[in-house]
């Protein structure tokens, strides 16, 4: 009927029209959602402070704070120049990653190698390469750092080692083999060990020698110096003036610093070579002197321009009781005249 054609005519539009409301409705949902997100992100990240980030000049120092930065070992008297700083780690080798894949065969579990001892190596024996004290020290060109690396005696060297530095150990005694054949040995630095002994031959037989540095040990007697030493430093031991060979100075000409402070001598190594420009005596017990000490008392024309340093504070000798002393000398030494 005409009635009923119009009824069916009205559902079919009702429901059409709901259809597409509801495709328009998705993506202006979507769109809604979309925005809000935007505002919510914005929202948070306004709450941000990022000025705190802004990493400057101006403010790289208090970020990291290198102020407290100290130089522990100076090296400073290498040729060529060359400063160093804290003794940087020594370098590991690259160790290469396990292939864990399912076809890789279980790796094998190796020893670890010589080359990063995890404990100090043992000290080579004679006759064994002396490469092998670059495992225990750090070889640097010539020179050969040890220090605080636990020794108890002198490594054997590379034969062109240049600069020896073995301090902050428990090295006991230096041996008379422990230098042999080092003929470009310049300097030896030991301070701050246990030594209470040195063979008399220790040193006499190194041709370039030039510094030997013995403070903070324990020694009682100093060996045969080479006549090529330059600068003695055995400040800090227990050296009484028996413990000096007689004139154990006058033949080193090329001389300039000897520093003998705190320890126990009871008068001043005289003669002293010309060459001398640095005396340290101070903190010893020494009581007197002679006239001749410093200067030639029948040479009233002497004029000793090298030697500009003497110390004798620290020592019970009054230094007014001997007026005729220093006439020789460009400055009158430090120490008490009354």
């Amino acid at each position: 009927t005409p009635a009923g054609c119009r009824m069916w005519t009205l559902a079919w539009l009702g429901i059409t029209s709901l259809c597409v409301g509801a495709v328009w409705a998705v993506p202006a949902k979507e769109e809604r959602r979309k925005a809000e997100k935007i505002k919510a992100d914005l929202a948070l990240y306004e709450n941000l402070d990022l000025d705190n980030y802004d990493l400057t000049l101006d403010n790289y120092g208090e970020i990291l704070d290198l102020s407290n930065y100290e130089e522990l070992y100076d090296y400073g008297d290498l040729a060529p120049k060359i400063e160093v700083g804290t003794l940087a780690p020594r370098p590991k080798d690259p160790v290469a990653l396990p292939d864990l894949s399912p076809t890789a065969e279980t790796p094998k579990l190796q020893p670890p190698t010589a080359a990063i001892p995890a404990r100090p190596a043992p000290i080579p024996m004679k006759g064994e390469s002396s490469l092998s004290s670059c495992l225990l020290c750090l070889c640097i060109g010539t020179s050969v750092y040890c220090d605080d690396a636990d020794l108890e005696h002198i490594p054997l060297l590379p034969p062109e080692t240049t600069y020896l530095y073995a301090r902050f150990n428990r090295i006991g005694a230096v041996r008379a083999g422990d230098f042999v054949g080092l003929k470009n040995l310049k300097r030896i630095d030991l301070s701050s060990n246990f030594i209470s002994w040195a063979h008399a031959d220790a040193f006499r037989l190194l041709p370039s020698l030039q510094e030997l540095i013995l403070p903070e040990n324990r020694l009682t007697a100093l060996p045969e110096l080479p006549r090529s030493i330059v600068w003695l430093d055995a400040r800090l031991n227990r050296i009484p003036s028996t413990g000096l060979r007689p004139e154990a100075f006058r033949d080193l000409k090329q001389l300039q610093f000897l520093h003998l402070s705190d320890n126990q001598l009871d008068y001043i190594p005289a003669p002293l070579p010309e060459s001398l420009r640095s005396l340290h005596l101070q903190n010893n017990n020494i009581q007197t002197m002679h006239e001749d000490t410093f200067c030639d008392s029948h040479d009233h024309s002497q004029i000793r321009r090298a030697l500009e340093d003497i110390r004798l504070d620290g020592n019970p000798i009054n230094l007014g009781l001997f007026p005729n002393a220093y006439f020789c000398l460009p400055r009158l030494p430090t120490g008490r005249f009354s």
